[in-house]
C-alpha cells in the first residue's frame, strides 16, 4: 500500500505546490517537506514561509527549514525520516549525502526536454530562445546538476504570444501529473531509465538555462525584432525585461515591459526611436522594425496599459529608449 511508502518532498515556490498536492489528494505518505527558510517580504519585511511551507501547515505535514542543507542536526532530522523517496521541484542543488539517503532514490521535475535547457531558468530561456516546443523532465539525481538518467518526458507546445509566467502556470500543472506518474511507477518498480547521453545529437548544440540577473533583463534595442519580443515575453512577468526612457534633456525614466507585440517587422528605423501618439500607442524601432507595447510599469507605480501610462506620462518622439 502506498500509505506504507514514505516520501520527503523538497520544494519551495508555487511551482513545485501542484506537484505537492496532487501527491497528497492521492494518498501518497508525506512525511515531510524540506523548503527554504522564511524570508522578509513587503514593506513592512515581515517574515513570509514559502507556498510549500503554507501549504504543508494547512495539511498537517511537517516542515524543515534548514539554512545549510550539509547541517548535521538536519541531516539527523532528515534521516530520521525513515524516507523510501526523495522528491524534488524547484528546490536548491542537493548535496550527495542528501539525495543518496532514501532506499528508492531521489527524483527531480525539471522544466525542460533534458538534456536541453540544464539550468536554472529553462522556462524563460525557452521563450527567448523562440523554442515553439519544450518539455517536461523527470529523472534520479546525480552529483553534476541536471544530468541524471531520465525516467519520463513529455512534450509541450509553447504559443506564439505566450509569456514565461503563462507557460509557468501549465507546466505547473502538467508537472504535478508526471510527479505522480513518476512515483507511481517508481513505488510499482516499473520504471526503466535512459542516460541523458542518448538524447543528445552532435550537430545539436546543447542550449543551456543558466540564472538570469538583472542586466541580462536590459533590452537592446539594436537586435532584431523578433529577438526582443521573444526576450520580452520570456521574462514576463518576473524578473521582467526593462529599458529606459530618455526625454531630450536628457531625463531618465526607467520602465519594465510586460506585453509587446510586433509592428511592421519589415520596416527598417532607428534603433531606440520612440514612436507615439501621446495617447494610447508607443513604439520603439528596432535594427528592422518597430515593437508595440501594450503593457509597461514605470518605476515606483503599477503595470499598467500603455493607454493608462501615456495618460500620466508626457511621452513624445522626441524621447528615445536606451
Amino acid at each position: 500500500m502506498i500509505e506504507a511508502l514514505k516520501i520527503v518532498f523538497l520544494g519551495t515556490p508555487e511551482f513545485a505546490v501542484d506537484s505537492l498536492d496532487i501527491l497528497f489528494i492521492n494518498g501518497y505518505n508525506i512525511v515531510a517537506v524540506v523548503t527554504a527558510p522564511d524570508q522578509p517580504a513587503g514593506r513592512g519585511q515581515v517574515l513570509q514561509g514559502s507556498p510549500v511551507k503554507t501549504y504543508a501547515l494547512e495539511h498537517g505535514i511537517k516542515v524543515l527549514q534548514p539554512e545549510k542543507l550539509k547541517n548535521p542536526a538536519f541531516i539527523a532530522e532528515l534521516t530520521a525520516c525513515h524516507a523510501d523517496l526523495f522528491i524534488v521541484v524547484a528546490f536548491r542543488m542537493l548535496p550527495e549525502v542528501v539525495w543518496k539517503m532514501p532506499r528508492l532514490g531521489t527524483f527531480n521535475l525539471h522544466a525542460s526536454l533534458l538534456p536541453q535547457y540544464r539550468g536554472a531558468a529553462p522556462i524563460n530561456h525557452a521563450i527567448i530562445n523562440g523554442e515553439t516546443v519544450t518539455g517536461l523532465t523527470t529523472f534520479f539525481l546525480k552529483q553534476e546538476i541536471d544530468t541524471g538518467e531520465i525516467i519520463f518526458q513529455e512534450k509541450i507546445s509553447i504559443y506564439p504570444e505566450e509569456t514565461a509566467g503563462e507557460l509557468h502556470d501549465r507546466m505547473k500543472i502538467e508537472g504535478a501529473q508526471l510527479v505522480l506518474k513518476t512515483t507511481g511507477a517508481i513505488f510499482a518498480g516499473n520504471i526503466t531509465t535512459t542516460d541523458q547521453g542518448k538524447y543528445c545529437n552532435p550537430s545539436v548544440p546543447l542550449k543551456p538555462a543558466p540564472k538570469i540577473f538583472r542586466e541580462d533583463c536590459r533590452i537592446d534595442w539594436n537586435q532584431r525584432t523578433v529577438n526582443i519580443y521573444n526576450k520580452i515575453r520570456g521574462l514576463s512577468p518576473y524578473p521582467a525585461a526593462y529599458t529606459n526612457f530618455i526625454s531630450p534633456s536628457g531625463e531618465t525614466v526607467p520602465v519594465k515591459i510586460y506585453k509587446t507585440s510586433i509592428s511592421n517587422p519589415t520596416k527598417h528605423s532607428s534603433s531606440g526611436t520612440v514612436v507615439t501618439d501621446g495617447k494610447t500607442k508607443v513604439s520603439i524601432g528596432t535594427s528592422d522594425g518597430f515593437i508595440d507595447i501594450i503593457e509597461l510599469q514605470q518605476a515606483g507605480k503599477r503595470k499598467m496599459k500603455t493607454d493608462e501610462f501615456l495618460r500620466g506620462f508626457r511621452l513624445n518622439s522626441d524621447w528615445r529608449v536606451g
